[in-house]
């Protein structure tokens, strides 16, 4: 992935929680393993954003990556795009089903949404393929 330092809704960029690192081993004989990153981000036309959060998973070749910078500076194929968790529009919300992960979701993306496009707290963007 690319860090930019200019927001642009039409690259799709992501803004990614650089604590949030797991590793995710399906065989630990294998020399790969899934890794994965929480993120949240813009979808939608300039005018009408839609504020999304998820994951970003890919599978890494070993050595692991040591940090979130790393794995997204190793993560280049980027045509599956992240997995949205939860995405609020400003007056639907689409997701999970359980309270208290609504309520989490709606926590970050009601002031996300606000603020656009703005960089939420405790995120690091702009991160693009």
């Amino acid at each position: 992935m690319i860090r930019e330092g200019k927001f642009l809704i039409s690259r799709r960029p992501y803004a990614v929680d650089l604590s949030s690192l797991r590793r995710l081993e399906r065989d630990p004989g294998k020399t790969w393993a899934w890794c994965v990153v929480d993120a949240v981000w813009f979808r939608g036309r300039k005018t009408e954003p839609v504020a999304c959060i998820g994951t970003l998973r890919t599978i890494i070749d070993n050595p692991a990556p040591a940090d979130a910078r790393e794995f997204l500076e190793r993560y280049t194929d980027g045509r599956y795009g992240g997995d949205c968790d939860g995405r609020w529009d400003g007056e639907n919300y689409w997701g999970a089903q359980k309270p208290e992960v609504i309520e989490q979701h709606l926590a970050l993306l009601r002031p996300m949404l606000a603020n656009y496009p703005e960089i939420p707290a405790g995120h690091n963007g702009w991160w693009r393929f």
